[in-house]
């Protein structure tokens, strides 16, 4: 599976860097026109996934100054997201251990 996305990934790689390049230039005009009333989550979210493809892409290229960059821009969104969403550590922290618990489960 993993290798089908990379070829895809390689085949398209100069679109798949655009639309990422856009989606962050589109979300972070928003927040700069909206400010307090931006949809935070919307625009954690949008922004996230555009770091997911612009990290593949420097992945990909063997770029480690971007994969390190998108890659933070990740944790950022995750983090924005969970602010956003009112999701506490607390939570956080409760809803990946459930997953843990299941995960082990599945493999017994």
């Amino acid at each position: 599976m993993i290798s089908l996305i990379n070829a895809f990934f390689l085949k398209n790689l100069t679109a798949i860097e655009m639309i990422g390049v856009m989606m962050r230039i589109f979300s972070f005009s928003l927040v700069s026109w909206m400010g307090a009333e931006s949809p935070f989550l919307f625009v954690w979210a949008f922004n996230t996934t555009d770091a997911v493809l612009l990290s593949w892409c420097s992945l990909l290229k063997k770029d480690k100054a971007y994969s390190l960059l998108n890659g933070f821009w990740i944790i950022v969104g995750v983090v924005g997201m969970m602010r956003a969403s009112e999701i506490s550590m607390l939570d956080f922290q409760a809803s990946a251990m459930q997953v843990l618990e299941q995960i082990k489960a599945l493999k017994h």
